[in-house]
Order: C-alpha cells, then structure tokens, then sequence
C-alpha cells in the first residue's frame, strides 16, 4: 500500500515485492517537492530559485501574490502544453513501474484523463467503485477537495461525498485524503491543516469498515487512530519514505 509516490519511481518498481497485490492511493505526479526545490515540473521549466520563491509565498499562506508570481512565469508559454507533456513523461515511467496486479485511484495532483493512455493490462483503476481482493471488500474514493491550491483533480464536497456513498459498506475504505478529524488532517512541518472529508468521517462511523486508508498528509501529526472500532492509518508519504504499508490478514 502506497500513496504519495511524487515521482519516486525506483522506489515503486519495488513496492509490491512479496505483497499478493499494490494498492496505490495516489499523487503519482511530482509537480514540486516542498523539502527539494531541485526536483519536480515547476522547477524543470522555470528554476530552483523560482521554485524556491513559490515555495515560500504558498507556505506563507501568500496565495494571491503566488498566483501572480505564477501568471509572470507563465506570461508567453503554453502552460497546458508544457504541464501535460512533463506530466506524460512522468506518467510513463511510473504506470511501467507498476506491478501486476495493481489497484489504484487517483490523487488530488493526479490527471485522470491521462490515466487510460498509460494503465496497462494488471493494472485496475478504481474511483467511487469497489473490488474483491483477497476475500476482502475494497472500496476506493479518489482526488481531493476544493483548497486555494487548486490542483488538478479537486471536487466539489457534494461530488466527493457521492462517490463515498456510491461505495455502500466495504471491509476496506481506501482514499487519497483522510477523514475530516484534526489529528489526521494537521501536517507537522508545513503548519496547516489539509483538508478532509466529513463525507468519509460519515461512512466510517455509519459503516465501520475495519480499516480506513490514505495518504495525501506528508506529516501528520497523528498517522494512526481508531474511530469506533475502524483501524485508520496514513498510509505515508512515499515519495521520502519509499516505504510500502504492508496490509495483512
């Protein structure tokens, strides 16, 4: 079990060693590492220097001024041909670094409409939708919802909590975000709370799957507690760790 892979994809070439199946929750794509202002999209077309001042502006919770800092940069390029060309070369290597059978939904920095291009035959996305592994119900709920980072697949709170009710009673919720709850929500080291479902928080206490399952919270203050008598664990931030989660019964 993986989420949060930004672009580790040595790391994920392993991830399923020994395991019956990967599970990834994902954030496949890396736009712009937060610790390594070297490493991703942004600074690739446009710098570690301008990497590192976006950095700072959002951290500083400056998101107007990054914008704008942003539209500068842009200012004569093809965003959308630039992004979606660096986002399919990442892409690329990553779905050929998954190993069959893999299981995964999409992340908030994800691009679904690229994903039918790249899944290959052992690969089964999942969003909104349940599957049977191991005898056990796996139900998945991807992207994120709406922030003031607008990242690609963000959704309305109505939409979100469509696809959590969609999913009926399962043994295992699986989702890129976690449920709204504080301690789950709370990233240590950026010093802000990411946002969560009360969508999610609803269905674990109503249907009490035995585990709920995400990422998405690099450094929670929290990466495991139980609600009721479901098991809910952040399953980490891949990318630094290049850790599986290993989900055994």
């Amino acid at each position: 079990m993986v989420s949060d892979v930004h672009g580790n994809t040595e790391a994920l070439a392993r991830a399923g060693d020994g395991a019956d199946a990967l599970i990834c929750l994902g954030d496949l794509v890396l736009f712009l590492d937060y610790a390594d202002h070297s490493r991703g999209i942004f600074p690739d077309l446009f710098g570690e220097e301008n990497a590192s001042r976006i950095v700072a502006l959002r951290t500083a919770r400056r998101y107007d001024e990054a914008r704008a800092f942003g539209r500068e940069l842009w200012a004569g390029r093809d965003r959308n041909t630039e992004i979606l060309g660096a986002v399919r070369k990442q892409y690329a290597e990553l779905f050929a670094a998954f190993p069959t059978p893999t299981y995964a939904t999409y992340g908030n920095v994800d691009v679904p409409r690229l994903w039918p291009e790249y899944a290959r035959p052992g690969t089964t996305v999942l969003d909104g939708e349940r599957v049977e592994i191991g005898g056990r119900v796996f139900g998945f709920v991807g992207g994120g919802l709406r922030t003031p980072m607008n990242t690609p697949y963000e959704i309305s709170d109505e939409e979100y909590a469509a696809k959590v009710e969609a999913l009926g009673p399962v043994d295992v919720l699986c989702s890129h975000i976690p449920p709204e709850v504080p301690e789950l929500t709370y990233d240590t080291v950026a010093r802000r709370f990411e946002r969560g479902s009360t969508a999610l928080l609803d269905a674990i206490r109503t249907t009490r799957p035995r585990y709920a399952l995400f990422g998405h919270v690099h450094q929670p203050l929290v990466r495991r507690m139980r609600i009721g008598t479901t098991e809910c664990v952040n399953v980490g931030h891949f990318a630094s760790t290049g850790t599986p989660w290993a989900l055994t019964w």
